[in-house]
């Protein structure tokens, strides 16, 4: 059985899909439907920067999407290779859930850009810049991360486990005060280093309440379609065919723990051997440190595309 993965936020960098949209009109569709749909030139920010405008959450967000969609679309257009008959289940990585429903047609590609456009804004504007934080665990499980941000989560403030990456590397988020005590007692809680990390909000912990608001409301309006693949949602780590069901763990996602380990564990539980990550290169070592028994592939590029399909 096989799985088709999409990357998070961090995955996007300044040329991303160039080659594919050079290649081929399936990755320049994508691209420009994307334009279209949020009235802006976000390919033309993908393809040439400035780095700090794809940066921005608002733009990394569909961008990521945007280009995972387009390999999809290549590896189904050129390749002939069908996510409906090749794949057992979906998954993502935070934003990445909005991109899995897009590819099983749960979400039209033009829906899918604006609820990421909306999505990163609403996440953006619901801490003030300089307030929250986030930080990467290196060398810790989630236990060990969950006793550390406890410790610092004095005074109010937050410090909440986000992101369960893998068996080694945990995302914490909240307040920049008790983040930044977090990472000076690594140490005395076993973990070998704390890294705060280079983002303007503080995701996926309590504080993202106004934005989960926002997209509940947002979610409540917007049609969502049969899944043409159960996905495994980041809150549960359980797999999800239901829309209405799903619509309610996406605004619970702004707020809750990426459960990315225990959603590969999941998928592996199920029977899932193969893991297919669209459009970057992050997911799938995650998933080799999760299970070395797991087999993965990347795909990024026409040959990355060439290279799978031949397997097929």
């Amino acid at each position: 059985m096989r799985a088709f993965v999409f990357p998070g936020q961090g995955s996007q960098k300044v040329g991303m899909g160039a080659e594919l949209a050079e290649a081929s009109s399936a990755a320049r569709e994508v691209f420009e439907e994307v334009d279209d749909a949020l009235g802006l030139k976000l390919s033309a920010i993908m393809r040439d920067g400035p780095e700090d405008q794809l940066t921005l959450t608002e733009n990394a967000q569909p961008a990521i999407m945007a280009n995972a969609i387009a390999t999809l679309r290549v590896l189904e257009s050129e390749f002939g290779v069908k996510l409906a008959d090749k794949g057992a289940c979906v998954a993502g990585h935070s934003l990445g859930e909005y991109t899995a429903l897009c590819a099983v047609g749960a979400f039209d590609l033009a829906t899918t850009a604006r609820l990421l456009k909306l999505r990163g804004s609403a996440m953006q504007a619901a801490v003030p810049v300089g307030e929250g934080a986030m930080a990467a665990l290196l060398g810790a499980d989630v236990d060990k991360a969950s006793e550390l941000a406890a410790a610092a989560a004095d005074e109010g403030e937050v410090c909440e486990v986000a992101n369960d990456n893998d068996p080694t590397q945990v995302v914490i988020s909240g307040h920049k005060g008790a983040v930044e005590r977090a990472v000076g007692l690594v140490k005395e809680h076993g973990i070998k280093r704390g890294v705060l990390l280079p983002v303007s909000a503080p995701f996926h912990c309590s504080l993202m309440q106004p934005a989960a608001d926002r997209m509940r409301e947002a979610l409540a309006e917007t049609e969502m379609h049969a899944f043409a693949l159960p996905v495994y949602a980041n809150v549960t780590a359980g797999k999800v065919s239901d829309p209405d069901q799903e619509r309610d763990l996406l605004y619970r996602q702004v707020t809750g723990r990426v459960r990315w380990r225990e959603s590969v564990l999941a998928m592996r539980e199920d029977g899932v051997e193969h893991f297919v990550e669209l459009g970057g290169k992050v997911l799938a070592p995650m998933i080799g440190r999760i299970d070395r028994e797991a087999e993965t592939a990347s795909l990024i590029a026409m040959a990355d595309l060439e290279e799978f399909a031949k397997t097929m």
